[in-house]
C-alpha cells in the first residue's frame, strides 16, 4: 500500500498535492459542519464522483462509449440485496459475488463488440441494448420479486454497523468518501501503468496501436471488465443505502446518462474531472430544486432541462470539460491522459 501511495504522489507537483490534501481534508470533516440534508446531498455527489471514475475507464481511457453502465450497478445491486435478503450474507461478502457477475457481463459485453468489430456509435447501442435486456428480464424475474420490487428489510440500529450497511446517514457518507477515495487512487494507478499507455494508445488511433503490436482486443477487455467490476460495488451501495430495487429505475437508461455527465462536464479522459462534474452538477441541481421550491413551483422535468443546459454550456464554451481549463489556472497537474 505504502509503494502504491508513493507511486500515486510521486509527479504530483506540490501545488497539486495542497490542494488534494485540502480536498481530502475538507470532505472529511464535512459532516461535523453541515446538517443531514447537506450530507445526504454529498452522498449522492461521491456516488456520482465514483460511477463516473468506473464509467472514465471506458471512455476516458480507452475510448469506448458506453450508454449502458447502470447494467452493471444493477447487477451488483441485485447479487447482493438478494445475498443479504435470502440467506442473510453481508454486503461485503455479496460483494465478493457481484463483482465477478458484473465483469462477466462487461466480458461478454465486449467480446460481442470487440471480436466482431463493433465500435463507436453501434458500440454504445450495444451497451443500451443489454441493459434493457436486463430492465426487461428483472422486471419478470421472480427471485427479486419482479416489478413489484425487491425491498431490504430496515432496522432501527442504536449504532452503526458498517459490515451489514446498516446505520445513519454519516456512516453511508463515510463508506461512499472512501471508496470514492479508493477508485481515484485505482484510476492513477491504472493510467500511469503499462496498460494505462496502452489504453491511450488505442484511445488515440486503435489502428496505430495495432500496428506498434498492441493486442488491442485484450486491452479492450480488460477495460470493460475492470469498469464493470468497480461500478458494481456503487449497485450495491445503493441498495443498501435506499433499501429497494425497482428494475424500471436501477436499469433505466436514464441512470447510465446519470453516470456519465460527470465525466462529461468536469473533463473526460481526467482524473479530477469526475469528481468536480459530480459537485458541479449534483450543486447547482440541488440549488435550483431548493429555489423553485421556495418560489412555491413544480416544474416536473425541470433538473432533465438543467442537465442538458449545462452539457450545452460546457460543450460549447469548454468542449474539454471544466476541470482541465481550472487545472491550467490552478497549476494543478495530473496525470497526462
Amino acid at each position: 500500500m505504502s509503494a502504491a501511495l508513493a507511486r500515486l504522489a510521486g509527479d504530483l507537483s506540490p501545488r497539486t498535492r495542497i490542494w488534494l490534501a485540502a480536498l481530502v481534508a475538507a470532505l472529511v470533516i464535512a459532516p461535523w459542519i453541515v446538517g443531514d440534508y447537506l450530507v445526504t446531498v454529498l452522498i449522492l455527489i461521491l456516488y456520482l464522483a465514483y460511477t463516473g471514475q468506473a464509467w472514465n475507464i471506458m471512455m476516458g481511457f480507452t475510448g469506448q462509449l458506453s450508454l449502458g453502465h447502470a447494467i452493471y450497478a444493477g447487477l451488483g445491486a441485485y447479487v447482493a440485496a438478494v445475498l443479504f435478503t435470502r440467506y442473510g450474507v453481508a454486503p461485503w461478502v455479496g460483494l465478493l459475488a457481484a463483482m465477478p457477475v458484473a465483469a462477466a457481463c462487461g466480458a461478454i459485453i465486449g467480446f460481442l463488440a470487440f471480436r466482431f468489430g463493433v465500435t463507436g456509435v453501434y458500440f454504445a447501442i450495444l451497451t443500451i441494448a443489454f441493459a434493457e435486456f436486463a430492465r426487461i428480464g428483472f422486471d419478470h424475474l421472480g427471485i427479486v420479486n419482479a416489478a413489484a420490487g425487491l425491498f431490504l428489510p430496515v432496522a432501527q440500529y442504536a449504532h452503526n454497523d458498517p459490515w451489514r450497511l446498516r446505520g445513519s446517514p454519516t456512516m453511508f457518507y463515510y463508506v461512499m468518501l472512501a471508496a470514492t477515495l479508493a477508485a481515484f487512487i485505482l484510476c492513477r494507478l491504472l493510467i500511469t501503468s503499462r496498460i494505462g499507455y496502452f489504453w491511450l494508445a488505442i484511445r488515440e488511433d486503435e489502428e496505430a496501436a495495432r500496428a506498434a503490436g498492441i493486442d488491442t482486443f485484450r486491452y479492450k477487455m480488460y477495460a470493460v471488465t475492470i469498469s464493470a467490476a468497480v461500478t458494481s460495488f456503487a449497485g450495491v451501495f445503493y441498495a443498501f443505502f435506499y433499501n429497494n430495487l425497482f428494475p424500471e429505475q436501477v436499469f433505466n437508461i436514464s441512470r447510465s446518462i446519470q453516470m456519465i455527465l460527470g465525466p462529461i462536464i468536469g473533463g473526460v479522459g481526467t482524473l479530477f474531472g469526475p469528481i468536480l462534474g459530480a459537485f458541479v452538477l449534483t450543486g447547482l441541481a440541488e440549488s435550483l430544486s431548493t429555489a423553485l421550491t421556495a418560489m412555491g413551483l413544480d416544474l416536473p422535468g425541470a433538473e432533465q432541462v438543467f442537465y442538458g443546459v449545462c452539457l450545452l454550456v460546457v460543450v460549447v464554451a469548454l468542449p474539454e470539460g471544466i476541470w482541465p481549463w481550472l487545472a491550467r489556472r490552478l497549476g494543478v497537474k495530473e496525470a497526462e491522459s
